[in-house]
């Protein structure tokens, strides 16, 4: 069985941004890629290697990097 990404980005909430989840603890809500950067920075990822298109890294729920509302 595949190892499902750590990082989740849910779909955009009706109030705009998306929440995410690494592990399936709630780390936020982001409102663009910087809010997310910075998150997964808070969880002890390096921002440099961050790859938002990463499909090891990064699950994307209800749209890509590009949308955030």
């Amino acid at each position: 069985m595949a190892e499902r990404p750590p990082v989740v980005v849910h779909p955009p909430s009706p109030s705009g941004g998306r929440r995410v989840t690494v592990d399936a603890e709630i780390l936020g809500m982001a409102y663009g890629p910087g809010d997310l950067i910075e998150f997964l920075r808070r969880a002890g990822m390096d921002p440099d290697e961050i790859q938002l298109d990463d499909r090891a890294l990064i699950e994307w729920r209800g749209g890509g990097p590009d949308v955030w509302m």
